[in-house]
């Protein structure tokens, strides 16, 4: 519904731990326009220059907390994420990214939240791997931006 819209183009940067780039992150907001408990954030399809980052090197920031990886979202069941609230993706890349413009593929995994569906138990337990069709929500493509890399390098 929003996938032109999910990432804020002025928002790419490399994530630092002790002077040292360990992965890039960039702001996101939901594609749904009602928001959905946090829970049903299921991670996202993350591609960057080619080279496909899955949810095990993603984690996200929401809601003043700090980053989470989506093993301990899918616990938040109370926690909500609001339409005009922008989120951080967070991805693991050793060294982060050179200066410049990076493409990046994305598409937004949230299950439904419109009740039960015959699938949803299913999901709980194994959750789809985002980018596959399943569980995309309301971004049923892979959408593609053009950022160029914010902040020191």
């Amino acid at each position: 519904m929003f996938d032109n819209f999910l990432i804020r183009k002025d928002s790419l940067e490399n994530v630092y731990k002790d002077d040292k780039a360990i992965g890039f992150k960039f702001a996101v907001r939901i594609a749904d326009y009602r928001g959905c408990f946090l829970s049903l954030h299921n991670g996202y399809y993350i591609e960057c220059d080619g080279v496909e980052y899955p949810r095990e090197l993603q984690k996200f920031e929401i809601n003043g907390k700090v980053p989470r990886d989506f093993e301990e979202i899918k616990t938040c069941v109370w926690e909500h994420w609001n339409y005009d609230d922008e989120g951080y993706v967070y991805v693991e890349k050793e060294g982060g990214l050179t200066a410049g413009i990076h493409t990046i593929k994305l598409q937004q995994s949230v299950l439904a939240t419109y009740g039960y569906m015959p699938w949803d138990e299913e999901w709980l337990k194994n959750p789809p791997v985002p980018g596959h069709g399943a569980g995309a929500g309301k971004t049923a493509n892979i959408c593609s931006f053009d950022l160029e890399l914010q902040g020191r390098r």
